[in-house]
């Protein structure tokens, strides 16, 4: 039940009618006994820079997920970002400081990161091809090389974005090798889908699965179902994969540690989710 005391965190996005957070967040707080709402506030692009003061006025919000199509605007209209959403380029979170200001950070890669990690893949050192280089992407790459892989092949069907991307990547992990402009997934030890391809029936697998080995451990970020053709074609060559709801779940928790809520599971979400994947 909201009342006068509820801290709200605002779902900003527009249209809403597919946000899915609320029905995640909410039914944790209540079990937790935290006195939070995750509220769906739909903002047109248009009114999105006016709009965002207009909502961290408000004395009883105390931060913001942000998601299409506000998340690249984001970076310009808060006071400070992490090396996280500068190298994403964009950022889907917002903390309201103690001072007044306002933090963006990016917690798509760091979903995705901590999947792999409690799957059982250490990344340290390892090699990654990472295919698509959009706003999703980038922030995987931030996040893969924040967990310190050695080297990283980065695709794009628009090579700029490639090139952009290694460029901003480049002065935080010096000592990362960078490559781009092949999408061959022959050597890594771990490849992952950031393109769309697997959202619409017929589309071609993203890697010729033929040139993965069975060790590779293969990363899925489409969410329309379970079992993507990729994750079918990866499971029949014995390789350890990721789904791409498992990123979803593994997201949540790092934003309630960056709105300061506590420490939860993706189990624990899971089991109290009024969705189901």
């Amino acid at each position: 039940m909201i009342s006068g005391k509820t801290t709200l965190i605002a779902h900003i996005g527009f249209p809403t009618e597919s946000f899915k957070a609320p029905m995640i967040y909410n039914p944790w707080f209540d079990k937790r006994g935290i006195d939070a709402a995750v509220v769906p506030m739909g903002v047109r692009p248009e009114d999105y820079a006016t709009s965002l003061k207009a909502i961290f006025r408000m004395s009883n919000v105390h931060g913001a997920l942000v998601t299409m199509p506000h998340k690249v605007a984001t970076n310009s209209l808060v006071d400070e970002i992490t090396p996280t959403a500068r190298i994403a380029g964009a950022s889907n979170a917002i903390l309201l400081r103690p001072d007044g200001t306002l933090l963006g950070d990016q917690f798509d890669g760091a979903g995705f990161v901590r999947g792999v990690q409690r799957k059982g893949l250490a990344l340290a050192g390892k090699r990654v091809l990472v295919s698509g280089n959009g706003g999703v992407g980038s922030a995987i790459a931030a996040s893969l090389a924040a967990a310190g892989v050695a080297r990283m092949a980065l695709f794009d069907g628009f090579e700029a974005s490639s090139r952009a991307l290694a460029d901003r990547l480049r002065p935080y992990y010096p000592k990362l090798e960078i490559g781009i402009g092949s999408n061959d997934p022959a050597g890594f030890d771990l490849i992952v889908n950031a393109t769309p391809l697997g959202m619409k029936e017929g589309d071609p697998l993203p890697f010729d699965m033929d040139r993965v080995a069975p060790s590779t451990f293969v990363g899925e970020v489409v969410m329309k179902e379970a079992m993507t053709p990729l994750l079918r074609a990866a499971q029949a060559k014995g390789c350890a994969f990721q789904l791409g709801t498992d990123m979803l779940f593994e997201m949540i928790p790092a934003y309630l540690e960056f709105f300061g809520f506590g420490i939860a599971t993706p189990e624990e979400l899971r089991e109290v989710a009024t969705l189901k994947y």
